[in-house]
């Protein structure tokens, strides 16, 4: 993704992730849980659960899911979970990164390798294409918070190291290790929530796609976030405008 289309590419399909709730719920819970297992369970002394309880609270889960997901944890029922990350390349050799929580390493490293199969791209070692990518934090405000101007000098002020706004929303990146940091200061600055905040793979030089090639791309994600141990999906491209009114237009 270039910078703030990873927002705009992978979560562009809206009213298929509604279709999908449950399932989004699902993949939410087991990061709270897991979250929650290897901290502290109160989400006040753990970044970790503090974020993954906003990024569930940002995509309306219910209260009583985020608490029971908190519990599971803290009563030990619940299986324990692998944190795994596979790279690959999909279609016309874009560079993937998969993140998952699994509970059987074969089992998704198996289902992983099938479907990049399947949609004409193929799994690769480790490292493969993680070269291709920087590791940062993003941070996506809804764009009536404030005008571009009043962002980028709140995020500026927070210590952000680049600021992407549009009709949307508004983007923020920083150093991996900085981001807490900087969404508490923004979130102060700017008197809101943001509508996600997460450690992303950020692509160095992403592809810029054409609607054949974006569409062969976005089976692939499509299939690899429909997968229940999947977390997060990153690619390196860039989808124009144009191409996106095109796909919505289909």
């Amino acid at each position: 993704m270039a910078g703030h289309s990873k927002f705009k590419n992978i979560m562009h399909r809206k009213g298929a992730q509604d279709k999908k709730r449950s399932k989004i719920f699902s993949k939410l819970s087991k990061e709270i849980t897991v979250a929650a297992k290897m901290g502290d369970p109160d989400p006040e002394k753990n970044p970790r659960l503090r974020l993954a309880v906003q990024n569930a609270k940002s995509q309306s889960m219910p209260k009583d899911n985020i608490e029971r997901a908190i519990q599971k944890a803290v009563g030990g029922d619940t299986e324990n979970y692998d944190e795994m990350r596979y790279e690959g390349y999909g279609p016309g050799g874009i560079g993937v990164i998969v993140e998952a929580l699994t509970d059987n390493r074969n089992r998704t490293a198996s289902d992983v390798r099938a479907i990049f199969n399947k949609a004409g791209g193929n799994l690769g070692e480790s490292g493969s294409v993680g070269f291709m990518f920087d590791r940062v934090g993003e941070i996506i405000f809804a764009a009536d918070v404030a005008d571009a101007d009043t962002v980028f000098e709140a995020a500026l002020e927070a210590g952000a190291d680049e600021v992407e706004s549009d009709a949307d929303s508004h983007a923020i990146y920083t150093d991996a290790a900085d981001m807490h940091a900087v969404l508490s200061a923004l979130g102060t600055a700017l008197n809101a929530e943001p509508e996600s905040a997460n450690l992303i793979f950020k692509a160095k030089e992403p592809t810029v796609l054409d609607k054949d090639g974006a569409e062969k791309l976005l089976r692939l994600i499509d299939a690899l976030e429909d997968n229940d141990d999947v977390q997060t999906v990153f690619g390196g491209y860039d989808i124009p405008e144009d191409v996106m009114a095109e796909l919505g237009d289909d």
